[in-house]
This record gives C-alpha cells, sequence and structure tokens, in this order.
C-alpha cells in the first residue's frame, strides 16, 4: 500500500481533502451547477464554485480522476471492446484490434507493428546466418575472400535469381 505522502506526490487528486475530493468527482461525472456544488462540498457560496474550477489544483485534481476513472471503470469494458472487434468483419478492424492487444500485453511496442517485426526477425535470422559461417570460416581456417550467399525464405529461387513476384 502507498503511504499517504508518497502518494500524495504521485496524485493530485489523493492531495484534496474530502469536499474538494467530492467538486472533483461532480463536476466531471454530474452536470451540477454551481449552487448545487456548492450545497454538495459545504460552501456557501457558489462563487467558490468557479474559482475552483479555475484553480491549478482544481485542473491537475480533474485530470488525475479523469484517468483513475478512466482505468477502473472503463478499462474492463475497453478490453471486451477490443476482444469483440477481433470478430469483426474488416480485416483491417481485426488487425488493429490484435496489434493493441498486443501492444498491451507488451508483446508489442508502440512502434512495432507485424510487418515490422516480422522484418526483425529476418534481419536477426540472417545475421546470425552471417556469423555462422564467419565462424565456420575461421575454424576451418578457410581463405578470407569467401562469398556467403543468403536466400531470403519468403522467395523462392530458380536458376540461381531470386523470384520478386
Amino acid at each position: 500500500m502507498i503511504e499517504p505522502q508518497k502518494s500524495a506526490k504521485i496524485d493530485p487528486f489523493l492531495t484534496l481533502d474530502k469536499d474538494r475530493q467530492t467538486f472533483v468527482v461532480l463536476s466531471v461525472s454530474e452536470h451540477l451547477t454551481n449552487k448545487e456544488l456548492a450545497v454538495q462540498v459545504n460552501r456557501k457560496r457558489e462563487a467558490t464554485m468557479s474559482e475552483w474550477k479555475k484553480s491549478d489544483w482544481y485542473k491537475k485534481a480533474r485530470d488525475a480522476y479523469i484517468k483513475l476513472s478512466i482505468k477502473g471503470k472503463y478499462k474492463v469494458e475497453a478490453l471486451q471492446t477490443l476482444l469483440d472487434l477481433l470478430d469483426a468483419k474488416s480485416e483491417m478492424v481485426r488487425l488493429q484490434a490484435a496489434t493493441t492487444l498486443l501492444k498491451m500485453a507488451g508483446v508489442l511496442s508502440d512502434n512495432d507493428t507485424p510487418e515490422l517485426t516480422r522484418a526483425k526477425i529476418r534481419k536477426a535470422n540472417a545475421e546470425a546466418d552471417i556469423a555462422e559461417r564467419k565462424a565456420e570460416q575461421l575454424t576451418n581456417n578457410v581463405a578470407d575472400d569467401l562469398t556467403i550467399n543468403i536466400v531470403r525464405n519468403d522467395r523462392s529461387v530458380k536458376d540461381g535469381k531470386a523470384d520478386n513476384d
């Protein structure tokens, strides 16, 4: 559990007293007038609500509360929507849903795409093949002018030429 002083540094919403937390929650989730808000947070002047809405602490606490709400309330619903989209008719929608789920699981970074990942794998395999051939060359004491031919697995080779069609 986070100690109160440490959580206060982490989350501006948690630094607030109960009335101000209530104010933030109600101002975000309910459509109340300043007069109604004032009653809910035990203030006599509705002008105080306008002042609070303009303050820096309110803006920071509101943003922190919204993030907490999304993580708490909507995270499960958003995940279920992504899972449902895996069965969508559109191949692009299915791909985007799958990519998003893999990013959430930490399998892909934000810059990764399935195509980029496949290209990285091909590159790593090619580099491993080159290193293996160099090791064989050194082990067998073969001349330095050894030529290494690498054929990509995703192309067919006919008569020594790659078929790029």
